[in-house]
């Protein structure tokens, strides 16, 4: 045992040390994602291979002896969602590259927008962009490139517009598009009273790191989704504070508190 410890280099334990790592952020990565439940049934799998092996059910055994000869390419068309999501975290283009007093008026002109519709139950979806690119999503929808102004969130999103279908991208503190297309999560652990917005504004954010805020007509309540979590908020000031917290730089010496008591918080009543 001795022997053994004292063979051990420091390039094995920081081998060691990167693998842990990879996995540790591959299980955050897949954490509440149908990727666990698709996991659990291949470790299924070879668990049966293995009992057929060694209780020599030959048929059995060859047809699982196929199938896990190709895992490779079946874990990439299977998790091609989560592999596309972490690559494209690799790469960073910036939300907001201006002035923090520029970035927190346009949280402000967000969240007095979302505000307004929430009392007059109009239903709103607005995605904030951050360091992932949303170039595929914003293909879908009409090109505006306006200023950023709560007038004109409103003006989108009402029944009578023509585009008030869809999402809103907000894009270096400018309305980029409208009418965008989200992708709808396929979670199945979803609250049932969430409608399609909100599906949608899950979705998006279980492929991206966008920040979206989703105003729910029926209920009045605004809520904020991010990493695959919907936050609701019950008044503007909350909302305004954890906006900053994620989004401006210089409001953020309180870190994620805020957000994460919150995330705690709806986890419980759930």
């Amino acid at each position: 045992m001795l022997d053994a410890i004292h063979s051990i280099r420091l390039r094995d334990i920081l081998d060691i040390l990167i693998v842990a790592y990879v996995i540790y952020r591959t299980m955050l990565l897949i954490r509440g994602t149908r990727a666990v439940q698709m996991l659990v049934g291949i470790a299924l799998i070879i668990i049966i291979y293995v009992l057929a092996g060694k209780f020599q059910l030959q048929t059995l055994h060859w047809l699982l002896k196929t199938f896990l000869g190709s895992i490779l390419l079946v874990l990439v068309i299977l998790f091609q969602t989560d592999i596309r999501r972490a690559l494209t975290q690799m790469g960073k283009t910036p939300f907001l590259h201006k002035a923090s007093d520029a970035a927190e008026k346009d949280i402000e002109e967000i969240v007095r927008a979302a505000a307004y519709m929430a009392k007059r139950r109009i239903g709103a979806l607005m995605v904030i962009e951050r360091d992932t690119g949303l170039r595929d999503l914003v293909a879908t929808g009409h090109r505006l490139d306006a200023r950023l102004r709560h007038e004109l969130l409103v003006a989108i999103f009402l029944p009578a517009s023509p585009m008030h279908d869809g999402g809103v991208v907000i894009h270096k503190g400018r309305i980029h598009s409208s009418g965008c297309l989200l992708p709808l999560s396929q979670n199945q652990r979803i609250d049932k009273r969430y409608g399609t917005r909100h599906r949608a504004a899950l979705g998006l954010s279980e492929e991206t790191d966008a920040i979206v805020i989703v105003v729910s007509e029926e209920t009045q309540e605004i809520s904020l989704v991010q990493h695959g979590r919907i936050t609701p908020f019950h008044d503007d000031k909350s909302l305004t504070a954890t906006l900053k917290e994620l989004l401006v730089p210089s409001a953020a010496t309180g870190g994620w508190l805020s957000w994460l008591t919150q995330l705690r918080a709806h986890d419980k009543k759930a």
